[in-house]
């Protein structure tokens, strides 16, 4: 009931009707309703998968913060147990050897800082296992032996630190002084709390680790320092013996690096990797020999990329999940081979997050399709079977028809994205697109839930738009050499083919030329302000989301400028300074006719804040239409419910004035937030 109240104070704020609002159709007021499965894991015995979802915080009720994220177990016939639920954050989640607990990371009750916790799986509260004094686990590991726990945290502060910024000693060096995330082995039957356990002596950050099946080793993931540019670019997994506490093998890789498996006799290591320092994604599978020290390439000529591994239990067998241009497949593949078997096909679902259960009876998965989110998923054999239902709402919702596309660019290389047609198209009616451009470029749109606060997918669908997500070139999905295409040609034949796909929607008889816009975030909103202003001319309005706007100086205030050398521009500014201005927005803002509207995390450190108030201000003293929008406390992309909300509603409302209506003036550029507020008060005190 009270779901349906506020949605119909918010419809009475913004002038719709109930109708209107509790539509068969997915609306802006949707969006932050949505919830979703945020992690799996598999009972030992196969039959029970605990898993983690999302509970969106209510706009103009709850104070600003992140989702929740609540506790569940669902067994194989999907019927679901709520275990922690409400205002909780549950992460980090993992079963006992034994099953008969679940433990996890979180702050509850009086809890200063993130603890670790178990609950019973047969009844019974959750329980402190232990806390650390005066900081957060980041993380942990169980023991397949039940016996030790490893955890990862910052070191403590020092207690002086505190007391020297209230007498306003704040200086900060640059990029110096910082502390690096530390290993901590703690024996489970002698943890008491609070405990300040001694580091482990690793040199370097710790960032990821994960037992031997025996308990007596681990590999652990190091790079030198807390920089994230090290963290993409200098990282490196080893094996340390438990007992000497010392690490014993180290594997020579290059490039950027991703999660790693033990082999569960030891002799083997996965690990996702780069094919070299220029890759600019962690797609590649290795095998490494810890007897040898040797390391190759697993499956040297896939044409794809490696999303997730888990080895099986009884063999020295693989489980991968592997992404293939829009689509994925979950595989199996063992030692000694180059050839792999596929469970489950490309086109059922897109899937991440493997769970193998002891036995090798059952594998648990998220995967989300084109008309719902993540959702709880099990394999047994090649059948798999969803297990939860998050968002029951959206059974009761209409969907457009959504595919994926494959054609040529103008030079012959192949393209392709996922296309949502408008709600109820009818062939030979031209439509207003919405062009949403990924973010990367190192990633790819998938054929799965294409909607989101910054996605239109199919809310905008619902609203009489084409909404499609282009996989330029440069893209991930089809081996790496596609997706170095890019690299050296900033907004070059990359963004060619934006204008590509764009008449080959036209062409289609889909899409009314006259009526496109563009959008993205990150490398999509370099896109965004790309479109705007030297392809203007192809675009009726764009909105750009925490973008690029000048090469030369975002070199100069990202956290990532070694990233940016290796595995995209391949130069750096001060080789060819002419060439690095004229590949940026605003050399060419002075042409615009696109009304472009700027949204930015204030607190962006990846691309400073100032990038989009370059841009403005060029368009802005120009003359153009142009409005800037800052989002204090948010990042490289809006993580609360409110500025996500917010977002969505200037994102349509933008798009809507120009492509839907017509109008050549910039919309109003307030939201009637206080409105709303009132609304929903009213509506909760009648309640």
């Amino acid at each position: 009931m009270k779901l349906l109240t506020t949605a119909l104070a918010l419809a009475t704020a913004m002038g719709t009707s109930l109708s209107a609002q509790a539509s068969d159709t997915i609306t802006v007021e949707d969006i932050p309703k949505i919830k979703s499965v945020i992690q799996t894991a598999i009972s030992p015995d196969g039959e029970q998968v605990a898993f983690t979802r999302s509970l969106p915080r209510e706009l103009y009720v709850d104070k600003n913060g992140y989702n929740y994220s609540e506790l569940y177990v669902v067994d194989d016939e999907g019927v679901e147990r709520p275990f922690i639920t409400g205002k909780v954050n549950i992460k980090s989640i993992s079963w006992s050897a034994d099953g008969q607990d679940i433990y996890f990371l979180a702050k509850l009750g009086e809890d200063k800082h993130t603890a670790l916790y178990h609950i019973p799986v047969d009844g019974g509260q959750a329980q402190q296992v232990f806390a650390l004094k005066g900081r957060p686990i980041s993380s942990y590991e169980l023991s397949p032996t039940g016996k030790q726990v490893a955890i990862l945290a910052m070191p403590s502060k020092d207690k002086s630190e505190k007391e020297l910024k209230k007498l306003g000693f704040m200086a900060e060096v640059y990029e110096q002084g910082l502390k690096n995330k530390q290993l901590h082995l703690i024996d489970l039957a002698k943890a008491d709390k609070p405990l300040d356990p001694e580091a482990i002596n690793i040199d370097g950050y710790v960032s990821d680790m994960n037992y031997a099946d025996d308990g007596s080793k681990l590999l652990v993931k190091t790079q030198p320092t807390a920089l994230i540019d090290d963290k993409y670019m200098k990282s490196q997994w080893h094996l340390f013996d438990v007992q000497s506490k010392a690490v014993t093998l180290s594997f020579k890789t290059e490039g950027k690096l991703g999660d790693a498996e033990l082999s569960h006799d030891g002799r083997y290591v996965a690990i996702l990797g780069a094919e070299d320092k220029h890759d600019p994604a962690t797609g590649r599978l290795y095998l490494a020999d810890t007897q040898s020290g040797e390391i190759k390439e697993w499956l040297p000529d896939f044409m794809g990329h490696i999303a997730d591994i888990e080895w099986a239990n009884t063999e020295n067998t693989l489980n991968f999940i592997a992404a293939v241009s829009p689509e994925t497949f979950v595989g199996q593949i063992e030692v000694g081979d180059e050839d792999y078997d596929t469970l489950i096909e490309q086109g059922e679902f897109i899937a991440s997050r493997l769970s193998v259960s002891d036995s090798d009876k059952t594998i648990a998965l998220r995967a989300n399709t084109a008309k719902h989110p993540n959702e709880v998923f099990m394999i047994r054999g090649d059948e798999a079977t969803r297990l939860s239902d998050s968002n029951p709402w959206l059974n009761d919702k209409r969907f457009a028809k959504q595919q994926a596309l494959s054609f040529e660019a103008r030079d012959g290389v192949e393209i392709g994205g996922v296309l949502v047609y408008p709600l109820d198209y009818q062939e030979g009616q031209r439509y207003p697109l919405i062009m949403a451009v990924h973010g990367g470029p190192e990633s790819h749109d998938k054929n799965g839930w294409v909607t989101s606060y910054s996605d239109p997918g199919q809310m905008g669908a619902a609203r009489g738009y084409a909404v499609f997500y282009p996989n330029y070139r440069g893209s991930t999905g089809k081996g790496v050499a596609y997706s170095k295409l890019g690299q050296n040609d900033y907004a070059g034949k990359e963004f060619d083919d934006l204008v590509d796909m764009k008449q080959y929607l036209v062409k289609m008889g889909l899409v009314d030329s006259d009526r496109v816009g563009i959008t993205g975030g990150s490398y999509g909103g370099y896109a965004s302000a790309w479109g705007a202003t030297k392809l203007t001319e192809h675009f009726a309005a764009s909105v750009m989301f925490v973008g690029v706007t000048n090469q030369l100086s975002k070199f100069g205030t990202t956290d990532i400028s070694n990233e940016m050398y290796l595995v995209h521009a391949r130069s750096y500014p001060w080789e060819k300074w002419q060439w690095y201005l004229e590949r940026s927005p605003i050399y060419w803002a002075g042409q615009s006719k696109t009304p472009l509207l700027i949204m930015h995390g204030k607190d962006d450190p990846r691309v400073h804040p100032a990038q989009s108030m370059e841009l403005y201000r060029y368009m802005k003293v120009q003359g153009k239409d142009v409005r800037l929008v800052y989002y204090p406390g948010e990042g490289h992309g809006n993580r609360r419910v409110a500025a996500q909300y917010d977002y969505s509603l200037r994102l349509m409302r933008w798009m809507d004035n120009y492509l839907m209506e017509g109008n050549k003036d910039m919309p109003d550029y307030k939201i009637d937030h206080a409105s709303k507020l009132k609304a929903v008060k009213d509506a909760n005190k009648a309640d």
